[in-house]
């Protein structure tokens, strides 16, 4: 049987980012991702925004990581040529009953050490963004967005060029533990069974993190692992409205912090869209004909019937849109720890030895700000490994 130092599952942006950061210190690293290629799932399916650690309560790793990977990722970027713009983030009030909302937000911005914010009144908002709607801001201007995929693809080059792999089309479908690590049992290409020993296992599944916790042998209930499944539509904006912002562009989010609400970015090349929204879905693991294991019933259509929802959401904010400017263009799932009405829930990234398994590591609940984060989680892991 195989034996190799480290086990990663999941080839999203965390994984590859943690790979990246192991391999780099020397280890022996392997990625294992059930898909043909990397980040097919939640770090393809996102805004691709760098967020500045505003949104999180101060003392939580969503915080931390996110101020710190903020950072990270634009030295990356300009060392690498990985393509980014810093447009600058506006969160913008639109009625007297949301500015007490807005200076606790920006209080709490401060508290994380986000960087450089600043408050604004409606006549700097106009000046910044003539066409958006607004009796006050807060500015936020080290928050931009990225080619997560170039990201990730650089990611991968690192893993690869310090002798680490990334293995495609395998599930992972047993974990045992043992007296020097782990016997990990995989299906490669949905066929051949096969196995290997880890001394460290570190799960990065993303939307299957919480069952990967529960191959190991974690009551994942107990735990307060098992996920709940965020669906998120986005719209595309045409007829040339792009050229009317030059920001992100945020309503106020939701007071208990699990949503930012529906938000105007544009990407890289200026492309205009709004979303996400969120609302819960239930997904079900299927046994398909080809398969001996369960996999997640992944459907990512984009819910038309939401288009004037998208509409009456934006414009408050966004007066210049029309409703035929809006087209559905794609959606996404994120794998949040609470459900809806539920208490916020920070990142879980730990190794579970006081569980009995030392050197599992967890990562569940990886959302937003989770690709801002990544190459902080990343220092984190190795952190936790080294100790």
């Amino acid at each position: 049987m195989e034996e190799i130092e480290i086990a990663i599952i999941g080839a999203g942006v965390v994984g590859l980012a943690i790979g990246a950061e192991l391999a780099q210190a020397g280890k022996e690293v392997y990625i294992f991702e059930r898909n043909d290629t990397f980040g097919q799932e939640t770090s393809s399916r996102n805004s691709e925004v760098i967020h500045a650690g505003i949104y999180y309560p101060s003392d939580s790793l969503k915080a931390k990581t996110c101020v710190e990977g903020n950072v990270l990722l634009y030295t990356i970027c300009e060392k690498y040529g990985i393509p980014y713009k810093k447009r600058g983030k506006l969160i913008v009030a639109v009625s007297q009953d949301e500015t007490d909302a807005l200076e606790k937000l920006f209080e709490r911005g401060k508290e994380n050490s986000a960087r450089n914010l600043k408050l604004i009144g409606k006549s700097e908002l106009k000046k910044l963004e003539p066409y958006v709607n607004g009796i006050g801001a807060i500015y936020s201007p080290t928050s931009g967005v990225i080619d997560s995929h170039s990201l990730m693809r650089y990611f991968a080059g690192v893993v690869r060029s310090n002798k680490g792999w990334i293995v495609y089309r395998t599930n992972v479908v047993k974990i045992e533990k043992k007296s020097d690590g782990y016997k990990v049992m995989i299906i490669e290409d949905n066929k051949e069974h096969s196995s290997f020993r880890a001394r460290i296992v570190i799960n990065c599944a993303g939307l299957q993190s919480d069952k990967i916790a529960e191959l190991v042998g974690i009551d994942i209930e107990k735990a307060e692992y098992n996920l709940k499944f965020c669906k998120g539509n986005y719209f595309s904006v045409g007829n040339g409205k792009n050229s009317l912002l030059s920001h992100l562009v945020y309503p106020v989010p939701k007071a208990d912090g699990t949503a930012l609400g529906i938000h105007s970015t544009l990407d890289i090349h200026g492309r205009f869209r709004l979303g996400p929204d969120d609302y819960y879905i239930n997904m079900d693991y299927a046994g398909q004909e080809t398969h001996t294991y369960p996999v997640l019933d992944l459907d990512y259509t984009v819910d038309e019937s939401k288009k004037e929802i998208f509409y009456n959401s934006a414009k408050k904010f966004l007066p210049f849109l029309e409703l035929d400017d809006l087209e559905p263009e794609m959606s996404g799932i994120r794998p949040k720890l609470q459900g809806p009405n539920e208490r916020y829930r920070d990142f879980v990234i730990r190794d579970e030895e006081e569980k009995g398994f030392s050197g599992f590591i967890n990562l569940i609940g990886i959302e937003s700000p989770g690709l801002t984060a990544s190459p902080s989680i990343a220092k984190y892991v190795n952190e936790l490994i080294k100790n």
